[in-house]
């Protein structure tokens, strides 16, 4: 699974945010399930970031955002991702897809 976090960050915000961005990856880094993660930054528009991991899958990813480290190093600053869904499956050749329906975090 695929997780892609946008974030609209004000220039005056950005050495910050960098910082707590990069803590909230490696705190997500150090879970069960996580497979990579990389941050970056908008070459046409500078105050537009991502951070984007890849996870064994949902409940790994579900799991991690409740994990006690994860919640003091990482939530503050997900929770400034702008407002769409961040969630996607990997779609490889002549593999099915998930149907097309929203999922429950149940």
């Amino acid at each position: 699974m695929i997780v892609v976090n946008r974030f609209r960050v004000p220039e005056a915000e950005q050495t910050q945010f960098r910082d707590d961005l990069e803590r909230a990856r490696e705190a997500l880094s150090g879970q069960r399930g996580y497979v990579a993660g990389r941050i970056g930054r908008n070459v046409d528009d500078p105050g537009l970031w991502v951070l984007t991991t890849e996870w064994e899958g949902p409940g790994a990813y579900r799991r991690a955002l409740s994990a006690y480290d994860v919640k003091l190093a990482a939530v503050p600053t997900l929770s400034r991702a702008l407002d769409e869904p961040s969630a996607y499956e990997r779609v490889e050749p002549g593999t099915a897809l998930n149907r097309p329906e929203a999922r429950s975090l149940g």
